[in-house]
């Protein structure tokens, strides 16, 4: 063969490799874990010589897929002997033929050191839009669960032993949180991109249907599948009771603030170009319930820290848009409303359809206000306490979402 042949084959090689990137199909965001939390939890988050198989739901497909686990906030090194992926079939089954193993530089297992994340090697599998996967994680020896996303809305499985292999897992107790698991990427085409949806339990879907993936990402990623053309993935980085500015007063499980997350939950991702963030309102609710009245922000403190967030992005090359904080007039959590609070919520959310400081606007009071009650979510939204939607509203919400913004 001629020498220039050679190249010619080189080069359409390099090409065709070149036409695939790793893009996020799916993202969980992890808090903390302390003492006191692991003693709530005992036997559901500490470990040993146990099974966890995990149920996420994918945005978008792909024919080859890699795994992140996580030690985010581990105190200590935690060994997985083993991790395999697999098609879920219902519950904690997967469908026969499907169990792939997952290898993390070529061994079966891998040491998470404290705080890190391990990115697994990439393995063929078809993994459908908008499908489900299982991904089972063998702990050895006792480990304190780390990488924790508490409210996952979903149902996952713990049983003894080694039980990566099995199709349906032998007497499994049932946990809904996420540990040691925040994503899982896909290999998508070039013009392939991925929407990180940023923000607290609204955007954790509290309140929707559980096991149902009926949260606003996934609606997104519904209609985002619907319209064809290039492929969005959709990663849904919201924990409950988040906030902007501070750390959790006295529930650990809202994370840490979203200044000090955004480059881990964000920036991070694969294939990441656009995030929307949804984030404010418990800065504003939270001083004087679960966090001292000193605590509460102005405005323009709040719009200093989306501001954070604008030039963060930017300096990566991902647009950011933003969400307009939802109305929580008459909500069950005794001083959490105020009309003094709500006037900086609707001073927040002129800036943010004001300013021009972002790359767009999603106007999520207005798609789920009560017109004849602005201040109010309107009832056929409600998901009950007057501060969360419920299905109906979460719909609403993504439905409200111009798709133009993701070209």
């Amino acid at each position: 063969m001629r020498a220039g042949t050679w190249v010619l084959l080189f080069a359409a090689g390099v090409s065709a490799f070149a036409q695939t990137h790793w893009v996020g199909t799916w993202a969980a965001s992890p808090a903390p874990q302390l003492p006191e939390a692991a003693r709530m939890y005992a036997s559901k988050l500490i470990f040993a010589d146990q099974t966890i198989r995990e149920i996420v739901h994918t945005s978008i497909g792909g024919d080859t897929v890699r795994v992140r686990l996580s030690n985010a906030y581990g105190g200590q090194m935690v060994e997985v002997g083993a991790a395999h992926i697999g098609v879920r079939a219902k519950e904690g089954s997967i469908v026969p033929g499907t169990d792939r193993v997952l290898k993390f530089g070529g061994r079966s297992e891998v040491w998470l050191s404290t705080d890190a994340p391990a990115l697994s090697d990439p393995v063929k599998l078809d993994v459908a839009a908008g499908g489900d996967l299982a991904i089972s994680i063998y702990l050895p020896k006792a480990a304190e669960g780390a990488g924790i996303h508490y409210g996952a809305s979903q149902t996952n499985y713990i049983g003894k032993g080694d039980q990566t292999r099995a199709e349906t897992m032998e007497g499994a107790e049932t946990v809904g949180s996420w540990v040691f698991l925040t994503g899982v990427d896909v290999l998508a085409p070039e013009s392939a991109s991925a929407v990180v949806t940023f923000g607290d339990s609204i955007t954790d879907g509290a309140r929707s249907t559980g096991n149902a993936n009926h949260r606003w990402p996934d609606y997104l990623a519904a209609r985002l599948r619907e319209r064809g053309g290039n492929e969005v993935g959709v990663l849904n980085a919201g924990i409950g009771g988040n906030r902007v500015l501070r750390d959790p007063a006295d529930n650990i499980r809202f994370g840490m603030n979203a200044l000090a997350r955004f480059d881990r939950d964000v920036l991070s991702q694969a294939g990441v170009k656009y995030v929307i963030v949804l984030e404010g309102i418990n800065d504003i609710g939270h001083p004087g319930t679960s966090a001292p009245v000193r605590e509460l922000p102005t405005a323009e403190d709040l719009e200093a820290g989306l501001q954070q967030m604008i030039e963060r992005a930017h300096e990566h090359g991902i647009k950011i848009y933003g969400a307009t904080l939802t109305p929580f007039a008459g909500t069950a959590f005794p001083g959490y409303y105020t009309p003094a609070k709500d006037a900086i919520r609707k001073k927040v959310n002129e800036w943010i359809r004001t300013s021009k400081a972002l790359d767009g606007v999603v106007d999520f009071d207005k798609a789920v206000q009560d017109p004849a009650n602005p201040d109010m979510m309107l009832p056929a939204y409600n998901g009950g306490d007057h501060l969360h939607p419920g299905d109906a509203g979460y719909r609403a919400m993504a439905g409200s979402i111009d798709l133009g913004l993701f070209q």
